[in-house]
């Protein structure tokens, strides 16, 4: 395939495809513990937040062609955030950060040295004078600054789970919708107590 164009088509088809099986299969409907297969993550994201699979995996698509155009995660990472000499990308997980706007989707990057978040897709941000600009939506906190991470649970939902982070001059950042919700709460205690 050598257009974007057709590997649009291409994968537009691929949802289009996973959805009809789905919906023929009861597949939304399956349940299985935490360690099951991929599809049943995106399900239980389609579930959170727009109940609709094809959104989601449109969505996951868009986010693969955004870190293979940018040369992987770790380029991403370089481009978006200063980055000193040393520093090193420890890991990367996409969640949704909460702001009082809502939430926001992205990406959680963890180095050596900071916790940084990157939203998915640019927001607009309007000026006094009526004008406005896109920018992508940003979060720097140095691990030095960091004080701890703590678990949260929906008391109304308990499968429903959130990860604060406490900043030593009493900031906190919500972090939540985790694929692998144990896998990154490991790794922010890990970068953060070795700090």
């Amino acid at each position: 395939m050598n257009s974007l164009s057709q590997q649009m088509k291409y994968f537009t088809h691929s949802v289009n495809a996973i959805e009809m099986k789905r919906s023929k299969c009861g597949l939304a409907e399956e349940k299985k513990d935490n360690d099951g297969a991929n599809n049943i993550l995106i399900q239980l994201h389609a579930r959170e937040r727009s109940n609709n699979i094809s959104t989601t995996l449109k969505r996951k698509l868009r986010l693969g062609a955004t870190i293979l155009q940018n040369g992987g995660l770790e380029k991403l990472f370089k481009r978006n955030f200063i980055v000193t000499d040393g520093e090193r990308l420890v890991t990367t997980s996409q969640c949704y950060l909460s702001t009082t706007a809502g939430p926001i989707v992205g990406l959680l990057f963890i180095s050596s040295e900071k916790i940084g978040f990157l939203s998915e897709r640019s927001i607009k941000l309007y000026s006094p004078n009526g004008h406005f600009a896109r920018a992508h939506y940003k979060v720097m906190i140095p691990l030095a600054k960091t004080s701890r991470a703590i678990e949260n649970k929906n008391i109304n939902r308990p499968a429903e789970k959130y990860i604060e982070i406490v900043t030593v001059d009493n900031f906190d950042f919500w972090f939540l919708g985790f694929s692998n919700y144990r896998r990154a709460y490991k790794n922010l205690q890990r970068a953060i107590s070795q700090n």
